[in-house]
C-alpha cells in the first residue's frame, strides 16, 4: 500500500486516466463496430459514412496513446478495403 502522499496521489490519478482511457477505448470500438455492421449489410455508402464518423474516433484514440498509432493505421486500412470491396446493389 501506498505509504507517502505522493504515492497516494498517483494512484489517484492512475484510477482516473486507467477510466478515461477504458471509456475512450470502448467508444473506438463502438465506432468501427457500426462500420462493420454496415459492411455486413452490404451497403456501402452507409459503410463510408460510418468509417467517416470512426476515423477521427480512432486517430484520437491514438494520439491520447490509448492504442497505438500503427494499430489504428491497420485497423482503418483493412475497413477501408473491406469497403472497397462492396459492390453496392441498392444506393440509398
Amino acid at each position: 500500500m501506498a505509504n507517502t502522499a505522493s504515492a497516494r496521489k498517483r494512484i489517484r490519478q492512475i484510477a482516473r486516466r486507467t477510466q478515461r482511457n477504458h471509456a475512450r477505448k470502448s467508444r473506438m470500438r463502438t465506432f468501427v463496430k457500426k462500420v462493420e455492421a454496415a459492411i455486413a449489410r452490404g451497403s456501402r455508402a452507409e459503410a463510408e459514412v460510418a468509417l467517416q464518423a470512426a476515423q477521427p474516433e480512432m486517430q484520437r484514440a491514438a494520439g491520447k496513446g490509448v492504442v497505438h498509432k500503427n494499430t489504428v493505421g491497420r485497423k482503418l486500412s483493412r475497413l477501408s478495403a473491406r469497403i472497397r470491396g462492396l459492390v453496392e446493389t441498392n444506393p440509398v
